[in-house]
């Protein structure tokens, strides 16, 4: 009997947990007490729910056990237990996040208030679904200090990243990219000038928060590798309840950001003719007026070129005018889907992910492909075992163009006369060859017969045990691997320039990257009194692995026959097996003293096989301080100040990213008389070592009026030393040069940002944020009395100067046109002294400007009103200069065959014109060499994204089994302002990219603008 009335209570108090309770309420502001429409109810588990009406008012039916939840976009959730009551109201505060959200720091996280380093946090959810191919791009003017550029507007090509400026010459400047716990290669993988985004391989919707660390006490436990900033990318993860599916869907097109105007086939007639009559007139004869020196004249040459390049065409009647441009580029179009899932138990929580993106690029013939899976899985075995699991998979496709540099690269169509027609009237391409009417060899030749693909298929797998030894210690080991294929695949077939003579060429590229990492450390985190402690330290070990193998072959037997199997002839082959690795240990201890007074420690020791045996290994340590000044006594009463944090922090962190084996004495093999052996090509450095970067930074974060406004403000000065540059040995040695660690550099600047709650009352709100950086680099000291590293070329001006930032633009100052005869002048000794010359090799360098903008920034904001949202991001750059490494030949005043930009018109053309473009003079150098003729500002502001999107009220779509609904629309490099005369502003030409050869823009695509509509459901 007693166990029968047990189990009749225990029935009475479920029943009670079910029953339904229809309850009704209002939900208002907590700022001003207004009511707020459209506040999503939910009752929590359930897709059970409402929406608020526009007095504020709602009712739903809940169980009595059960729980409310109240969302409005702008406000922060609240969650209510119902506890049998039938009117619940709520009062909703804004969504105030900045100085009290979790961000994560190397091997752990920690509360941002709690910090005394500098870390840049990005949401994934501010960047997903923006239509790009790589997150470097959606983070572009979301972060003070970090520079993000792109080399040119081909889709997956390379991204440079720059977080407190450059730090290297010779080494690479690139962050370390870290994904879940686990460093990943990012660096390029193509055998072209082209460089290829490794990090392009990654779903960025699947991404929860990236993490920007930028200063020595955020980056310096990781040690060698972090002189370049730390970039923490961090997967989503499910959470315990009923599962929610995500679906996405993107349609949308693409255009470029900027043309250039050209002549038309009426004006390069008119061009050319006068610029070989002005050879005629140099010489002595006068065609035009003298018909008896046409004959074997320059302008009789100049007409028979034209009859040549208009080709079953009459020029004379003007009867081709082909605009080079639009056949360089392509209607573009975007495709992109995504579905997720997350969720789970108590126990064990899931995030699983599916993603396909299909994106043109702008210029003919390119396209980037993406499919995509991850799958997170954390499991609570015990009350203190945890393992978990990450792993991510994709395959991406790349068809590609050839480098910039390359006649057959698209946006080279723009050399060729508007003269020729595209093909002949039997339809036939017109090229420099087999339908000769062209002196270069034109893309659209070479994209109608031959193919190149880079295939990639990528494995993020992470794994993790985590064991809690008591309540305050826990050890956790972690194992993972990044595991990169890429194959290239090139074929170019019989009607091309390079298969045309071997009957068909085809290459075929292979290289495997295993990258792995395996650590364990224990992490003590206790509160003892008025003290908190966080105590972290352990070892990591990290290898590489990199195999490539190269196989070349010519003569096939027909075009449709594409793979090498099919060669007759392998006319070239090769491998190679690089290795290096990475032996660690780490710790880091964080102390808070009555929740005010602020210290962190850390300190790496690595050991690597990049460098010489007497320096194998190196210390990086850091230390910060911070004062929470708002938590003093005698700030307690004050209303309008919320949050006041002072902090400052100095640490040695170090640059890794050298080659391998540049420490070791190398020999190569050789063959003499068809006997196999050995010779020197290196010669050994033991001590080679790190560069080291020493970092001081000094910083302010507030809040004021409740932290409606928020911000940050830091200064910092980094000092690089021991940079790795190759130095003059005595030839005794048998050698030229030796890498050693010789040089000096340094960055110091300044960072701004405020994030502002401008406006919340009823169903209004906007929230905005500025951020705004300047960056000062500088070489402080080469090689001994070494002043200046030349780039090598007399086509380009990047130099490293000391006292001067690297890659500062370095020559001849031009001086415009003469008005007596049109010749071009240069000034003698900069524009200062004024005086000029028409003699450029009389004429002095001088420097030029700055390929680095001086400031960098981007303002966001955020606006909604109902269930309208409205989000755009305005991003800027500037006082960097830009060189026009084409000018020489697409602006130089008629020299070359090559269609001119439209400003040649205003060429000298009698005594007394005042004008900057010389007289056209038919090959003659007359102001085309390398100067600042060819250097623009390339300064500009650019509307990055805007998107708007409506959200569907729930009560309109609970009802087909959706929880969300939004629809919107979204632009991606909507509008650019800028004075830059090129293509576009953001520019860094592919094959000439690095860390020295900066701003250069050698017919290179400019960026996508790309619209699109998108349908994004919960379920």
């Amino acid at each position: 009997m007693k166990h029968m009335f047990t189990i009749i209570c225990i029935c009475l108090v479920s029943l009670g947990a079910y029953a339904q309770t229809n309850i009704s309420g209002k939900v208002t502001s907590a700022e001003d007490g207004e009511p707020l429409p459209g506040v999503s109810v939910i009752v929590k588990g359930t897709t059970q729910g409402t929406v608020t009406d526009v007095n504020g008012q709602y009712t739903l039916s809940a169980p009595s056990a059960g729980t409310l939840v109240f969302s409005f976009v702008g406000m922060a959730s609240q969650e209510v237990t119902v506890n049998g009551r039938s009117v619940i109201d709520a009062q909703l505060e804004p969504d105030i996040k900045q100085l009290s959200e979790v961000v994560v720091v190397g091997y752990g996280t920690q509360i941002k208030s709690d910090l005394t380093g500098n870390i840049a946090q990005v949401d994934g959810e501010v960047i997903a679904n923006v239509p790009v191919p790589s997150f470097e791009q959606a983070i572009q003017g979301r972060s003070a200090g970090v520079l993000v550029s792109s080399q040119n507007g081909k889709v997956g090509q390379g991204i440079n990243i720059r977080i407190r400026g450059g730090s290297s010459i010779t080494a690479s400047n690139e962050p370390l990219y870290v994904v879940d716990g686990i460093p990943i290669t990012a660096d390029n993988q193509s055998r072209t000038g082209a460089a290829t985004n490794p990090l392009a391989d990654i779903n960025f919707n699947d991404i929860e928060s990236i993490d920007i660390l930028k200063d020595a006490s955020a980056a310096a436990i990781y040690g060698s590798r972090a002189a370049n900033g730390v970039v923490l990318i961090t997967t989503k993860k499910g959470k315990q309840g009923k599962t929610q599916f995500t679906a996405n869907f993107q349609y949308g097109v693409s255009s470029p950001t900027g043309k250039r105007e050209w002549l038309n086939a009426k004006e390069y007639v008119e061009l050319y003719r006068e610029a070989a009559y002005n050879n005629d007139l140099a010489e002595g004869y006068d065609p035009i007026n003298d018909p008896g020196d046409y004959p074997g004249s320059w302008l009789e040459y100049m007409e028979e070129t034209f009859d040549f390049l208009a080709g079953d065409t009459d020029w004379r009647q003007l009867e081709n005018d082909t605009d080079w441009q639009k056949e360089a580029f392509q209607d573009a179009r975007l495709t992109a889907f995504d579905l997720s899932a997350a969720g789970g138990t108590e126990k064990t929580r899931f995030y699983a992910s599916g993603s396909y993106s299909d994106q043109d690029g702008i210029l003919i013939g390119n396209n980037f492909k993406r499919i995509s899976g991850r799958l997170n899985l954390d499991h609570t075995a015990t009350d203190k075992l945890t393992f978990g699991l990450n792993v991510g998979i994709s395959k991406t496709t790349n068809n590609r163009v050839t480098e910039d540099n390359q006649f057959s690269t698209p946006l080279q169509l723009v050399a060729q006369s508007p003269l020729t027609p595209v093909r002949d009237k039997e339809g036939n391409l017109y090229d420099n060859a087999l339908n000769p009417a062209m002196f270069y060899y034109p893309a659209t030749v070479e994209l109608e017969n031959s193919h190149f693909v880079s295939t990639v298929f990528r494995n993020l797998v992470n794994t993790y045990v985590s064991y809690d030894i008591t309540d305050a210690l826990t050890l956790k080991g972690e194992y993972g691997f990044d595991l990169l294929t890429q194959y290239e695949d090139r074929y170019q077939n019989s009607k091309t320039q390079t298969g045309l003579d071997v009957n068909g060429y085809g290459t075929s590229r292979w290289v495997r990257i295993f990258n792995n990492t395996s650590r364990i450390y224990l992490n003590w985190n206790k509160e003892l009194g008025v003290s908190n402690f966080d105590i972290i330290g352990g070892f990591e070990y990290q290898k590489s692995t990199r195999d490539q193998t190269n196989v070349e072959g010519q003569g096939f037997p027909i075009d449709n026959l594409k793979t090498v199997a099919s060669a007759a002839e392998i006319v070239a082959g090769s491998g190679t097996l690089n290795e290096f690795s990475f032996l660690s240990y780490f710790a880091r201890a964080n102390y808070k003293l009555h929740g005010r007074y602020l210290l962190s420690l850390s300190g790496r020791v690595d050991a690597s096989s990049r460098f010489g045996e007497n320096n194998q290994y190196g210390f990086f340590p850091a230390a910060s301080v911070g004062w929470i000044i708002s938590n003093e006594q005698f700030l307690s009463d004050n209303s309008f100040l919320s949050f006041l944090k002072l902090r400052s922090s100095y640490g040695l962190t170090g640059n890794a990213e050298i080659g391998n084996y540049d420490h070791f004495g190398l020999y190569r093999p050789v063959s003499y008389d068809q006997t196999s052996g050995l010779r020197p090509s290196q010669i050994p450095n033991p001590d080679l070592e790190w560069e080291k970067t020493a970092q001081l930074d000094i910083g302010l974060d507030f809040g004021l009026m409740n932290d409606r406004l928020s911000g940050e403000l830091d200064y910092y000065i980094k000092k690089t030393s021991g940079l790795l540059l190759d130095v003059p040995v005595p030839g005794t040695t048998g050698f030229e040069s030796q890498t050693q660690n010789i040089g000096e550099l340094e960055n110091q600047g300044i960072e701004l940002v405020l994030n502002y709650n401008a406006i919340a009352t009823g169903n209004f709100r906007w929230t905005t944020s500025v951020n705004l950086a300047k960056n000062n680099n500088k070489i402080t000291q080469l090689s001994g009395d070494q002043e200046i590293i030349d780039s090598g070329s007399s086509r380009w001006l990047n130099v490293v100067k000391v006292g001067e930032p690297i890659g500062v633009f370095y020559g001849v100052e031009y001086a415009g046109a003469d008005p007596d005869n049109g010749d071009a002048l240069f000034y003698v000794n900069g524009e200062t002294p004024g005086e000029t010359t028409n003699n450029f090799n009389s004429a002095n360098k001088v420097v030029l400007g700055n390929p680095t903008p001086d400031f960098i920034g981007g303002w966001s904001n955020n606006i909604s009103f109902k269930g309208l949202e409205l989000n755009f991001l305005f991003q800027w750059a500037t006082g960097n200069k830009i060189f026009n490494g084409g000018g020489g030949f697409m602006s130089a005043n008629g020299r070359y065959e090559d269609n001119q930009t439209k400003d040649q018109l205003r060429r000298w053309q009698k005594p007394g014109d005042i004008t900057d473009i010389p007289q056209a003079r038919l090959y003659e150098n007359n102001g085309a060499q390398a100067s600042s003729r060819y250097l623009s500002d390339g300064s500009y502001i650019r509307l990055k994204n805007i998107t708007l999107a409506y959200n569907l009220p729930v009560n309109l779509i609970q009802n087909i089994g959706f929880n969300t609904a939004r629809i919107y629309v979204s632009g991606q490099n909507v509008l650019t302002f800028t004075d830059y005369d090129g293509w576009d502003p953001e520019v860094n030409t592919d094959y000439r990219a690095s860390n020295i050869n900066l701003g250069n823009d050698f017919y290179a695509a400019p960026q996508a603008r790309t619209f699109t509509v998108g349908v994004k459901v919960g379920f």
